[in-house]
């Protein structure tokens, strides 16, 4: 991420009990143009925020909607932390937090924690979706091999030739050659020459 975002509209919900910090949170959340909800109950999935902002020292597992099945949360998380507790930090990290903020939280530090967790949760969506794509393209290579089989039969070339009329179709047609070779055996696209 270049830019850092500008908060302005968003919205954020407050998992956390009503004490002194979660008062501090929430006005400097407002002075940073954000609208906040404090709240101390499990988060809904259908009501997702664009911001969650969870205390990790009193979290538990039922508390966030993605319960930390190791999927992407539904928008950046901010953990707000007290304590060194090892299991404290790892339930954090497993609920996908991407920053943390230190209690008692100081205003200074809350700026910096919602940039670092809208960034690392905007990479890590990148990611999974890089990921998707490249296993569906492995899934998809059966079909290439079934298409290079069949321009070797038909044209009487070798799997390295019939490859490349296979990918160079493809480049024709800007299309992945997984989607040309899905055309060829389904009899959609003609066999491409072997010229």
């Amino acid at each position: 991420m270049r830019e850092t975002p500008n908060f302005t509209g968003w919205h954020a919900v407050v998992l956390h009990r009503d004490d002194g910090n979660a008062e501090r949170l929430i006005r400097q959340l407002r002075l940073l143009g954000l609208s906040a909800s404090l709240q101390w109950a499990p988060m809904l999935a259908a009501n997702a925020p664009d911001l969650v902002i969870v205390d990790a020292d009193q979290g538990f597992d039922d508390l966030l909607p993605w319960n930390g099945l190791g999927s992407i949360p539904a928008c950046p998380v901010v953990a707000l932390l007290g304590s060194e507790a090892p299991g404290r930090i790892a339930w954090a990290l497993g609920q996908g937090a991407g920053a943390i903020i230190a209690k008692p939280i100081s205003a200074s530090a809350v700026y910096p924690a919602l940039v670092m967790a809208v960034s690392i949760h905007r990479e890590r969506k990148g990611v999974a979706e890089r990921l998707q794509y490249l296993e569906e393209r492995i899934r998809l290579r059966p079909l290439v091999h079934a298409a290079i089989e069949k321009l070797m039969q038909a044209h009487g070339v070798d799997e390295e030739r019939a490859y490349s009329i296979l990918r160079n179709c493809a480049m024709r047609r800007r299309l992945p050659m997984e989607q040309i070779a899905a055309f060829i055996l389904g009899g959609i696209e003609p066999l491409p020459e072997a010229g």
